[in-house]
């Protein structure tokens, strides 16, 4: 979760557009509850339908007109077509409102509310977690339906592995076995127990196994959780596994050149190193 936008402007065109959304869609938003995403560029809330007092969540989204189309902006949208809740394990999209402002249009999606807290605050993991046996068989039996999935949605691109693997991981980008329906965004942010997926924005087709290796890339921090999300995974360590967890590897060391995650590095180097071994 982020602080408001520092534009005052920007955080008042975001509140008074998720405002006219709920009034669209016809919730009640419930007060205290805003969730900010980064820069102002999405605005989140409980609310509760005016109908029947149903808990729901408004998420609103802004993107230049230019920019308003594609994966990321449909991406939600999409993932209800192709997956509707997933057997109870994703939020439900229930409606969409769409609207433009001078050079901006803004998209808000209606959900089924998920009342239980993320796992952790920030995508690594950063405390020891305790999940029952239940969830991590929920969890691969999820991933195993969405792999199966077939769409035309992108969300690793060979150009990328064949840039940023030799750079940042020191190996020749391996070979893809099988491209498989990613969530593409795995992480311990966007995980609840019992078990839901959220932020479906980025999914798409992936190397086999690239949601066990980002999750794994996210655990690192914690040795028992990774060792479980390998066990649970038995794809990460395998000859089809390589190329998901070189780009997953590669994709975080990046960002570590850019000057974030660096709470990760030596263990993603460590990582690098276990991989150009193989």
């Amino acid at each position: 979760m982020y602080s408001p936008p520092p534009d005052p402007d920007t955080e008042r065109r975001m509140r008074a557009h998720h405002a006219h959304a709920a009034q669209a869609l016809d919730v009640q938003v419930e007060p205290g509850g805003e969730f900010w995403g980064w820069a102002g560029r999405t605005l989140g809330a409980p609310a509760r339908t005016a109908a029947d007092g149903r808990p729901v969540w408004l998420r609103l989204v802004s993107a230049a007109t230019g920019e308003a189309s594609g994966k990321l902006w449909d991406g939600a949208l999409d993932a209800q077509h192709a997956f509707g809740d997933l057997d109870g394990h994703r939020p439900e999209l229930l409606g969409v409102h769409d609207a433009v402002d001078d050079d901006t249009a803004y998209r808000a999606e209606l959900s089924v509310r998920v009342n239980q807290p993320v796992l952790s605050g920030n995508p690594i993991l950063q405390h020891d977690l305790q999940l029952p046996d239940s969830w991590w068989a929920d969890l691969a039996k999820a991933l195993e339906k969405v792999s199966a999935t077939v769409t035309d949605r992108i969300a690793v691109r060979q150009q990328y592995m064949d840039r940023a693997i030799p750079k940042f991981v020191g190996i020749p980008t391996p070979a893809v076995t099988c491209w498989t329906t990613a969530h593409a965004d795995l992480h311990w942010a966007n995980l609840t127990e019992p078990l839901r997926l959220l932020d479906w924005e980025g999914w798409g087709q992936a190397p086999e196994g690239f949601d066990a290796a980002m999750l794994y890339a996210y655990s690192l921090l914690q040795p028992d959780v990774a060792a479980r999300v390998r066990a649970t995974f038995p794809v990460l360590g395998s000859p089809a596994g390589l190329a998901a967890e070189a780009t997953v590897c590669a994709q975080l060391l990046q960002t570590v050149a850019r000057g974030d995650n660096l709470v990760l590095e030596d263990q993603l180097r460590t990582w690098a190193g276990e991989l150009r071994h193989r």
